[in-house]
C-alpha cells in the first residue's frame, strides 16, 4: 500500500492498453501524416472548412483518430472560452475534454458496420436540422462508411451536399473503392499512409521509454516488421511484448511470441533450399518446428526473403531498411549478387503456391516439408540458356549408321531449322510440279491469277475453308491458265469438286471459269507435297547435332513440330484478321 492518496488513486486507477493511452490528443501527435496535417492546418487557418470529409487507409493507421481531433479542433473554445477554430485544439476545455471521453451531445459517432440500413441514416437526416446543443457544429462520425447499404447511401446524398451550415460529417473507411463516387464527389478525401519503419520505431522507443521497459532494438525492428504500418497493430504488439518480457524484453521473446523463426535461421533455411541441400533443408525446418515456429510462418518468412533479395538485385538502396540488422543486409546482398532474377522468381511462384498447399493440408508441416523437398530440387535446375548453353558446349554424339537418321542435308547446319515449336527461316522451300508454266496473263480482269497459287490465295481470303480443304486435299493439278483449270480428282474427292469450284470462282472474280476434270494425271496434290517437305524438314532436324544433344541428355525428348518463320508469319497474319473481323462493329444491323 502506498502513503500518499495520489498512489492510492494511481493504484486504483484501471489499466488501459498502450493504443488507447498513447492515442493522439493532437495533429502533432499523429505519426507519419505530415501532408493531411498540412492541408488541414491551411484550411482552418483560412476558414475553408469543408462540410464533409473521407479518411481511408489501412487498419489503425489513425482514421478515426483524425477524425475526433477535427471535431475537437472544429469546437475547440480554447481554455478562456474565447477561442475559434484550430488544429491545436487545447484539450482542456469543455468541448475538448468531452470529445476526447466520447460523450459530447454534439459529437455523435456511428458505426457503419453495425448499422447500415436506410433508418439509421433517416436518423440523421431528420435531426441535422437542429442546431448543436452547446458546441460551435454538430459533427457526425461514420466509421466504416463503406458498409452503409446502396439505399442508405442515397438517402444521404441530399443532406451531404447541402448541410445546413451548423453540421458537418466526416467519414472513416478501410475500403474507399466501395464508397459511391457521388459520395466520394462531395467530401474532401485525405488518404492516410502507412507509418515509414523509421517513424514506427521512433514510436515505439518514446512509448518504451515512457512505460519504463526495457526493450531491445532487434525486438522493436520485429514488431515493426510485423505491424506493417499500422500503429495501433505496433502498440498492441509492443504491450503484449512488454508483458511477455515481465521488464526487459529481447528479439528471441518476441520472436517466439509472434512465432517467427529467427531471421537468421530464416536465411539459412533459403540458403540451404538455393543450393539444393534436401537433408540440410530438411533438418534445418524440422529444427524450428520443434522450436515452436509455424510451418506457414517458416514460408511465409521464405517468400518474404525471396522478395526482399529480388528487390535488392533491381535497386540495392532497398538493403538499407531499419528493420533489418547488418548482418541480414550484408547476406542479402550476398544473395542477390549470387542468385539469378530468374530463380529467385522461380522460388517465388514455388512459395506461393506453397503456402496454398500448406493451408488446406491436413498436416501443415508435412505438406511444407514436401514443398522444401520440391523447392531443393528444383533450385539447381539450370536456367534455359545455362541448358542451351551446356548444351551447344556438349560434345557431338557419334555418327548415326546408315538408315538409322539419315546425314544432315547438304549445307544444312540445322540452325535453319524449327524445333520444339521454336521456328526459324529454312534454307528455303522445295518447288513440286504441282502448277505449270504460263505466259504472261493478259492485263484483264484475270490478270491476278498468273499461277494456281493465287487461285489458292483467292480460296483462303474468302475463308471458304472446306473448299480450301478439297482443292488442297483432292486436286491432282493437269493444266492451269488463268479462267481455265484440269485436274484430275483423287479417289476420295467430292463429285461436284469441279462445280462449285468454277461456282465460286466465277462468283469472286466476276468472269466464267472453266473448270474440267481429266484422267491419268499423277501428280501429288498440295497435301502430299506439304507432307513430304515436312517429312524432309523433320529429317533434317533429328540430324542436327543441338537436337541429338537434346535427345541424349533427355532420352524421352521427341520433336513434335516443326515450323517455318513463313508459317508462324501467316499463322500471325491470319490470328490478326480474325482479331479484326470479331471487332464490334457499330453500324452492324441487330
Amino acid at each position: 500500500m502506498s502513503d500518499t492518496p495520489a498512489d492510492a488513486q494511481q493504484e486504483n486507477k484501471p489499466y488501459q492498453v498502450l493504443a488507447r493511452k498513447y492515442r493522439p490528443e493532437t495533429f502533432a501527435d499523429l505519426v507519419g501524416q505530415e501532408a493531411m496535417v498540412r492541408t488541414l492546418k491551411n484550411a482552418f487557418e483560412s476558414d475553408r472548412i469543408a462540410q464533409a470529409f473521407v479518411m481511408t487507409g489501412i487498419r489503425g493507421v489513425g482514421k478515426t483518430t483524425t477524425a475526433r481531433i477535427i471535431a475537437k479542433g472544429m469546437n475547440c473554445i480554447g481554455p478562456d472560452g474565447q477561442g475559434g477554430p484550430t488544429v491545436e485544439p487545447c484539450g482542456k476545455c469543455e468541448h475538448c475534454v468531452a470529445i476526447a471521453e466520447g460523450r459530447h451531445v454534439d459529437v455523435m459517432e456511428m458505426d457503419a458496420a453495425s448499422r447500415t440500413g436506410v433508418g439509421d441514416i433517416r436518423e440523421i437526416i431528420e435531426s441535422v436540422h437542429y442546431r448543436a446543443a452547446s458546441a460551435r457544429y454538430k459533427i457526425y462520425i461514420i466509421d466504416e462508411v463503406h458498409m452503409l447499404s446502396t439505399s442508405a447511401f442515397n438517402a444521404l446524398l441530399k443532406t451531404l451536399e447541402e448541410p445546413p451550415a451548423h453540421v458537418k460529417f466526416i467519414f472513416a473507411t478501410t475500403e474507399i473503392r466501395k464508397v459511391p463516387v457521388t459520395v466520394l464527389s462531395r467530401c474532401q478525401r485525405f488518404d492516410l499512409r502507412r507509418i515509414e519503419p523509421e517513424d514506427m520505431l521512433a514510436m515505439l522507443k518514446r512509448i518504451a521509454a515512457a512505460e519504463g521497459a526495457e526493450i531491445a532494438d532487434d525486438a522493436l525492428a520485429l514488431i515493426t516488421r510485423a505491424a506493417e504500418g499500422s500503429a495501433r497493430d505496433a502498440q498492441s504488439l509492443l504491450d503484449q511484448a512488454i508483458s511477455h518480457g515481465a521488464g526487459e524484453t529481447t528479439a528471441d521473446q518476441v520472436r517466439a511470441m509472434l512465432g517467427l523463426a529467427d531471421r537468421g535461421r530464416v536465411l539459412d533455411l533459403f540458403d540451404l533450399i538455393m543450393r539444393g541441400d534436401a537433408a540440410g533443408a530438411l533438418s534445418e525446418i524440422g529444427a524450428q518446428y520443434s522450436d515452436g515456429a509455424d510451418p506457414m510462418a517458416v514460408l511465409r518468412d521464405l517468400a518474404e526473403v525471396a522478395h526482399w533479395v529480388s528487390v535488392i538485385k533491381i535497386t540495392p538502396e532497398a538493403a538499407d531498411d531499419p528493420t533489418v540488422s547488418p548482418d541480414e543486409r550484408t547476406r542479402g546482398q550476398a544473395m542477390a549478387e549470387k542468385l539469378p532474377m530468374r530463380v529467385l522468381a522461380r522460388m517465388w511462384q514455388m512459395l506461393l503456391t506453397a503456402l496454398e498447399e500448406v493451408a488446406h493440408a491436413p498436416n501443415a508441416m508435412m505438406a511444407a516439408e514436401m514443398a522444401v523437398i520440391r523447392m531443393t530440387h528444383v533450385a539447381d535446375l539450370p536456367t534455359p540458356e545455362e541448358l542451351v548453353k551446356k548444351l551447344k558446349d556438349a560434345p557431338a554424339p557419334p555418327p548415326a549408321p546408315d538408315g538409322g537418321g539419315g546425314a544432315p542435308a547438304p549445307g544444312g547446319n540445322g540452325g535453319n531449322s524449327a524445333i520444339g515449336g521454336y521456328a526459324s527461316a529454312p534454307t528455303g522451300r522445295p518447288s513440286g510440279p504441282t502448277a505449270l508454266a504460263v505466259a504472261t496473263a493478259p492485263d484483264n480482269a484475270l490478270a491476278h491469277y498468273a499461277r494456281f497459287e493465287n487461285v489458292l490465295e483467292l480460296i483462303r481470303t474468302n475463308r471458304d475453308v472446306k473448299l480450301l480443304v478439297e482443292v488442297e486435299g483432292c486436286v491432282r493439278l493437269a493444266a492451269y491458265q488463268p479462267g481455265r483449270i484440269e485436274f484430275t480428282p483423287t479417289e476420295d474427292a467430292p463429285k461436284d469438286l469441279a462445280a462449285r469450284l468454277a461456282q465460286r470462282l466465277h462468283g469472286w472474280t466476276g468472269v466464267r471459269w472453266g473448270v474440267t476434270l481429266v484422267n491419268g494425271c499423277e501428280e501429288p496434290t498440295i497435301v502430299e507435297v506439304r507432307d513430304g517437305e515436312k517429312l524432309a524438314l523433320r529429317q533434317e532436324a533429328e540430324a542436327h547435332p543441338l537436337v541429338q544433344a537434346v535427345i541424349a541428355a533427355f532420352p524421352k525428348a521427341k520433336v513434335t513440330d516443326i515450323r517455318s518463320t513463313a508459317d508462324l508469319a501467316q499463322e500471325a497474319a491470319t490470328e490478326g484478321l480474325q482479331e479484326v473481323e470479331d471487332e464490334w462493329d457499330p453500324f452492324e444491323e441487330e
